[in-house]
């Protein structure tokens, strides 16, 4: 049994930022959740589809990192999920240049019998019927099941969107998203909303400007680090997921104080994510890394202050 399941894809990216650009190189939700997750002492697995263009060595380097890559789905015939991107000067904002579907066009999820008691499941950025099927074929209901989704899915696919998102304990969506799912422009506001849809956590991600936790009544806020640059945002966001889960998965320990923790690593493993070209970063991370910057997030935030 994995102590995290992860659902999503496992892809190649070609990126262009004003700070040069990349042939097709390692991406994909999936993987940049893994690669984060894997800077705990934890065991993970992906269940994801990839094409016979996808090079062994990629699964091997997973594999590395106690990632189990059996529930990975290789059509040999295939071709692998391809995005290509152009992000603008600001890095805040980009354009989609190319989206094959390829193979995760037909993806039909298979949770192999190994990890269908994982504690924690954290459900990518895919089709909600697909997220459905992952979490229907659980055994057991997981500790903690995590989804992330986006605008198209509320446009194109509400109904199903509602109901995985009232499967989950846990959502990590990002401020334009929590206001259009909602219809509310407080996030305040629209955490609660989200709550009554089902999880008791809502992650508001608010990019440069941190992220925002609540569960019932409570509020977190973590910030963002800030950097002297930032290379490539692409997976930043994923990488705060598998930070955030990997976490939990590793402390066991899901409640609200514990969690604010997992907002911190999750925020801090991003911060490192968008300093190289793709998965780079998290490769080459070390522990000495992690902690100095964790060190630096309590540092920004802790203060003394007497109150007459």
């Amino acid at each position: 049994m994995s102590q995290l399941l992860i659902v999503g894809t496992v892809a190649f990216d070609a990126i262009e930022t004003p700070f040069g650009k990349s042939d097709k190189i390692l991406g994909g939700a999936a993987t940049f959740i893994g690669l984060a997750a894997s800077q705990f002492d934890i065991n993970s697995a992906i269940v994801s589809i990839v094409g016979g263009d996808f090079p062994k060595e990629y699964l091997s380097l997973l594999e590395r990192r106690n990632i189990d890559t059996t529930g990975i789905e290789i059509v040999e015939d295939g071709k692998t999920f391809f995005w290509h991107g152009r992000y603008h000067n600001d890095m805040n904002s980009r354009d989609t240049l190319v989206t094959e579907l390829n193979v995760l066009a037909d993806f039909n999820p298979i949770v192999p019998a190994s990890h269908k008691n994982s504690e924690i499941v954290v459900l990518g950025n895919l089709h909600p019927q697909v997220q459905i099927s992952v979490l229907e074929q659980m055994e057991t209901k997981p500790k903690m099941a995590i989804l992330d989704t986006m605008n198209f899915w509320m446009d194109n696919t509400p109904e199903d969107l509602n109901r995985v998102i009232g499967m989950v304990n846990a959502i990590t969506i990002n401020d334009a998203e929590a206001r259009q799912l909602t219809g509310e422009y407080s996030l305040l506001v629209a955490a609660r909303k989200i709550q009554q849809m089902g999880p008791e956590y809502v992650v508001i991600k608010k990019g440069e400007h941190g992220a925002l936790l609540f569960h019932e009544d409570e509020i977190f806020y973590a910030p963002a680090l800030p950097l002297e640059e930032v290379f490539d945002p692409t997976g930043a966001g994923d990488t705060f997921a598998g930070g955030f889960a990997g976490y939990l998965a590793c402390t066991r320990d899901i409640e609200f104080n514990n969690i604010k923790n997992a907002v911190i690593y999750g925020s801090a493993l991003a911060s490192f994510s968008v300093e190289k070209f793709g998965t780079q970063r998290m490769l080459d991370l070390k522990p000495q890394e992690l902690r100095e910057r964790l060190e630096q997030f309590k540092q920004l935030t802790q203060f003394e202050i007497e109150l007459t």
